[in-house]
């Protein structure tokens, strides 16, 4: 847990001398597609907001690749999320669309905001030594880097890392909690279960094959994987979505990154020698001959340890670790389409596909938008857990439905036995769409009373991985802002929204809160 509560005066030094400052009844800092839905929610109740963005793409992930709407139930879907996935099928010349392109998406977000002349501030982010600015429990303004000071009734924190929440002194947690913590079996180091994403025959780990003095090949962690559901600091997996095309007209060659080291791919080459092929098998297809094309198998896209210090990392650190993923992916597929030592057959498949023009044009086709699978996930008086998935509990506050797989991807990769493994991933499903609790998404009283945090809110590990879909994050963005507008029309904290009058809002709003028996 991180609890910082900054002074006035500091704060107010950074703002440019004489400056104004903006005051809102809604502030969202964050563009992902939950701060959109919660930008649009906060006019539509009446009241005035602002979108600060740190980045200059809006949308996250449901722009930056991830085409392929992972939902479990698109029943369970409504409100603005749906309406977003409705404005995708009129694009398309269909009813609804949830496979689509990455700029589609973006332009569809854009239109939105500007349908509803929502103010958006781009390439602004928070000062993390002393950008919020609190009164006893109750934020009064952020600072960003620039100096730019946005003055507020009510936050929002819509980030996927959570810097708002953390820096407002709110509890949060980052890695898996152990079994025990919660009561759960999902949770914590899992290696009993390993089956999805793992090595299905043996192979040498070492940079020598069969000599454990020449060292580990890259990416494999010293030391084994822990205690069966013991809980630590490791993160699941990051990636990039990447979105290919077949079509030569609209093709680019993979490009070789600087630095490339063919070494990072050994392990790859020995498991296709071995007769493994998995990297492109999940790619689903999107319009205009386009794929989001996402991790599968052993040894994929995704960067399997390398990432563990980002959720708690300053802007330097999360940079280097989105470069390092960068050049990681670029590097795989890179390696796989010219390394002549890679069988032909994969080559000549791999070389099929390659980088839209279209897309990410300022990056080169690549993605800009890292997958923040999970950063800091809030401590609240209530925390979503693997029971809440397979509705065990009965919730009376929720505000919007889950409806996907507890998923988490592979967390380590280390060497036992004289062979590679892989650990973390964990994919259960079987249940049916589950409410989210309202005290999932506000702050333990005492704590701060004027955020609310749809994304990385309170849930274990596991919980969030079923919870952390795109949809969802929707659902919650709307839910948060139409409970920050009550709290401003009431005066109160956000502890204490009526919350009968808050589900009767969302329901007149178009959201689904509840799972019919029949359904089930």
């Amino acid at each position: 847990m991180i609890r910082t509560l900054l002074g006035l005066t500091c704060v107010l030094m950074l703002a440019a001398p004489g400056s104004l400052a903006e005051v809102y009844d809604v502030v969202i800092y964050g563009g992902t597609s939950g701060g959109v839905a919660s930008a649009l929610q906060a006019v539509r109740m009446g009241k005035t907001s602002i979108l600060v963005h740190p980045g200059r793409h809006l949308g996250g992930l449901s722009s930056g690749g991830l085409g392929a709407t992972d939902i479990g139930n698109k029943a369970a879907i409504g409100g603005i999320s749906r309406e977003f996935y409705k404005r995708l099928g009129a694009h398309y010349g269909q009813t609804e669309a949830w496979t689509f392109e990455p700029h589609v998406a973006e332009n569809t977000f854009r239109a939105l905001l500007e349908e509803a002349k929502i103010p958006v501030v781009h390439d602004e982010r928070l000062n993390l030594k002393n950008g919020v600015e609190m009164d006893h429990e109750r934020i009064v303004a952020i600072v960003m880097e620039s100096g730019r000071r946005v003055e507020g009734r009510t936050f929002i924190d819509a980030t996927y890392e959570g810097d708002l929440m953390a820096k407002a002194g709110v509890s949060y947690h980052v890695g898996r909690e152990s079994n025990a913590t919660y009561g759960e079996t999902l949770n914590g180091v899992q290696t009993r279960n390993a089956t999805y994403h793992q090595f299905e025959c043996a192979i040498d780990p070492h940079v020598v094959a069969g000599d454990p003095k020449s060292g580990l090949l890259p990416g494999i962690q010293e030391g084994g994987p822990g205690e069966e559901g013991s809980g630590d600091q490791r993160v699941q997996a990051y990636n990039f979505r990447m979105c290919l095309t077949n079509d030569p007209k609209n093709r680019m060659p993979f490009p070789k990154p600087e630095p490339y080291d063919p070494l990072r791919y050994e392990l790859l080459l020995r498991y296709l020698q071995a007769g493994h092929w998995t990297v492109l098998q999940l790619s689903t297809p999107m319009p205009n001959s386009k794929t989001d094309t996402n991790n599968k198998g052993a040894f994929a896209s995704d960067n399997i340890g390398m990432n563990y210090a980002y959720p708690d990392g300053d802007y330097a650190t999360r940079d280097r670790i989105f470069e390092e993923h960068k050049d990681y992916q670029q590097g795989l597929m890179w390696f796989l389409a010219n390394d002549p030592r890679v069988p032909r057959n994969v080559q000549d498949e791999v070389n099929q596909w390659g980088l839209p023009k279209d897309e990410f044009t300022d990056s080169g086709g690549w993605p800009h938008q890292l997958y923040v699978r999970e950063a800091r996930r809030m401590i609240s008086e209530y925390v979503m857990s693997q029971q809440d998935c397979e509705g065990r509990t009965k919730i009376d506050d929720g505000i919007g439905l889950a409806a996907y797989t507890m998923d988490s991807h592979n967390v380590q990769r280390y060497a036992k036995d004289g062979r590679v493994w892989n650990e973390g991933d964990v994919e259960v499903g079987g249940f049916p769409p589950y409410p989210i609790a309202y005290r999932a998404i506000r702050p333990k009283r005492g704590e701060c009373t004027n955020l609310l945090v749809p994304v990385c809110l309170s849930a274990s590990h596991i919980a969030f991985g079923s919870i952390r879909m795109e949809p969802v994050f929707m659902v919650l963005g709307q839910s948060a802002a139409t409970a920050a507008a009550m709290a401003v029309d009431a005066g109160c904290a956000v502890q204490d929204v009526d919350i009968p009058a808050l589900r009767a809002r969302l329901k007149q709003d178009g959201q689904v809160l509840e799972w019919p028996a029949e359904h089930h």
